[in-house]
């Protein structure tokens, strides 16, 4: 939250997260997310978010990105990514 802050101080349109959630208990990850939320749909801030925590970066994305192994393998709207078959047969188990 420190580094989200001093980023803010500069006033960015635009702000790079490189797995924030990484090495975070649950509860902190999730209000790590919705603070990217906010930023992202109240603030109206631009967010270039990486991120292995494929359900939740997908509920928040508004266009999103597979990669595997260095290329793109999918693209598309975050919730439809999150529907389809192959996204969930190999990154969320379902």
């Amino acid at each position: 939250m420190l580094a989200i802050g001093r980023c803010l101080m500069g006033a960015p349109r635009l702000i790079m997260f490189d797995e924030p959630s990484l090495g975070l208990a649950p509860t902190i990850v999730s209000e790590l997310l919705r603070v990217i939320e906010r930023l992202n749909r109240e603030d109206g801030m631009t967010v270039l978010l990486v991120e292995q925590n494929v359900a939740a970066s997908l509920r928040l994305a508004h266009r999103a990105y597979v990669l595997e192994n260095g290329s793109v393998t999918l693209e598309g709207l975050g919730m439809t990514l999150l529907d389809d078959p192959r996204v969930r047969e190999a990154y969320l188990g379902l």
